[in-house]
């Protein structure tokens, strides 16, 4: 299996779909930091490719920088608004019954962090995905949380 690719050709397909950049960027980071589809969507590698894609073809780093932090911003936010909906019955709906370890993982995280759970949640990989929702569950006052999440968006 060869895994090499063009280089050349994929920053020529960048350069083609400019205006497709920053609403790529945006629904990647919302899938990165959204619970559940962060499990299955290998968007950081995505991301990290893309950055050295920008840097080659001239694209302004700052839309899509905001269009990331926007996105991760609104992923962890829905999060919340699904541990907040769940509460205690999230752990009987799929994938979190699959996954009691990481849940009690991540509540025993806040027990320690407090609201900076929040914060670094977001630069942990498998954080990403329950880190919100249990912040959700546990009924962490939702201006604390969203200042955290918009400091580590």
């Amino acid at each position: 299996m060869n895994l090499t690719f063009d280089t050349a050709a994929l920053t020529d397909f960048v350069n083609a779909n400019r205006d497709l950049c920053v609403p790529f960027v945006f629904v990647l980071a919302i899938g990165e930091s959204l619970a559940l589809v962060s499990l299955f969507l290998p968007a950081t590698v995505i991301l990290l490719a893309f950055a050295g894609l920008i840097g080659t073809t001239g694209i302004s780093i700052w839309p899509i920088w905001v269009a990331a932090g926007l996105g991760a911003f609104l992923g962890y936010a829905l999060s919340y608004a699904i541990g907040a909906f769940y509460k205690d019955r999230i752990d009987t709906h799929a994938p979190f019954r699959y996954y009691p370890q990481v849940m009690s993982a991540s509540r025993r995280f806040f027990q320690r962090y407090g609201v900076m759970a929040v914060f670094l949640g977001h630069f942990i990989g498998p954080g990403r995905a329950f880190v919100p929702v249990v912040a959700g569950v546990l009924s962490v006052p939702f201006v604390h949380f969203q200042i955290a999440n918009l400091a580590s968006s």
